[in-house]
């Protein structure tokens, strides 16, 4: 087994012909690691991801070899994966108006080359969801917003269309199954590659606090920001502090660690249905 990468939050070792992705317990926000973990965070982003494999499987394949079969000392936390060629991409998918997407909008009336009505104000929901792209880059620079015209351009048509179609069909699955046990997904990013066949295949995390804006139903009020079950509580908070968005990153309260641990086991149980077990 070989260490190969270390992003902002997995790190990546190779075994064999295999890739071992492992998550850490590490948050990061506008591309900044925060000092102080999450606790259990990286076992609850692979154990939903995971969960949402099975759920996805008659959509799209997925790169999960197995859950399993790691090292103990990665137990929980990792999995065992195959080697993709990624698209140089972020595939986003939005139902409702928020972050990026929501300040995009009320520069241009658009988000990444899509009209959208006038009036629309945080957290509205949109008549129909949008593919969003946004340029992918490593760990420590920031992706640009890009258009559908730009992925056409960097992968052909046929594999555009089929990103798009794929992202949209995820996202669509994905909020109605989480809609069932009362949260909406606002939007959620997606990553593929091809495999060795050529074929396109779901990769990286699915549909997980990380990935996603998770809000709960019953409290939905356009017009202001949302409860968030995700890691948008953390955005917030370093917001709040005056940090200037650039190294070093301040320490996390505890008071605000307690909340988003509490938030991430929230909706791993809310949308999965099952306990969560440190």
């Amino acid at each position: 087994m070989q260490h190969v990468y270390s992003g902002k939050v997995r790190e990546i070792y190779t075994d064999g012909d295999d890739l071992l992705l492992v998550a850490s317990d590490r948050v990061s926000v506008y591309d900044v690691v925060l000092p102080t973990p999450i606790p259990d965070k990286g076992a609850l982003l692979t154990q939903l991801s995971v969960w949402w494999f099975g759920q996805l499987a008659d959509i799209v394949p997925n790169h999960l070899i197995s859950a399993t079969d790691v090292p103990a000392e990665f137990e929980g936390r990792a999995i065992r994966c195959r080697r993709l060629e990624m698209v140089p991409f972020e595939c986003i998918a939005r139902g409702y108006l928020a972050g990026s997407g929501l300040k995009e909008y009320q520069a241009t009336g658009a988000i990444s080359g899509v009209p959208l009505p006038r009036g629309l104000v945080e957290g509205s929901r949109l008549d129909e969801p949008i593919f969003t792209p946004t340029t992918k880059v490593s760990d420590g620079g920031h992706d640009a917003p890009a258009t559908f015209d730009d992925v056409v351009a960097a992968v052909g048509l046929s594999t555009a269309t089929r990103l798009r179609d794929l992202t949209l069909e995820v996202y669509r699955r994905g909020a109605e199954r989480a809609a069932a046990n009362g949260i909406i997904v606002a939007d959620t990013k997606l990553e593929f590659g091809m495999d060795s066949d050529g074929v396109l295949t779901l990769a990286d995390e699915v549909l997980t606090p990380d990935s996603s804006r998770f809000w709960p139903a019953a409290d939905w009020t356009p017009g202001r920001a949302q409860h968030a079950y995700d890691k948008q509580f953390v955005r917030d908070w370093a917001a709040g502090t005056g940090w200037d968005k650039t190294p070093p990153a301040p320490q996390i309260p505890p008071d605000v660690v307690d909340a988003t641990h509490a938030r991430y086991v929230d909706a791993y149980e809310k949308i999965t249905g099952l306990p969560w077990r440190d």
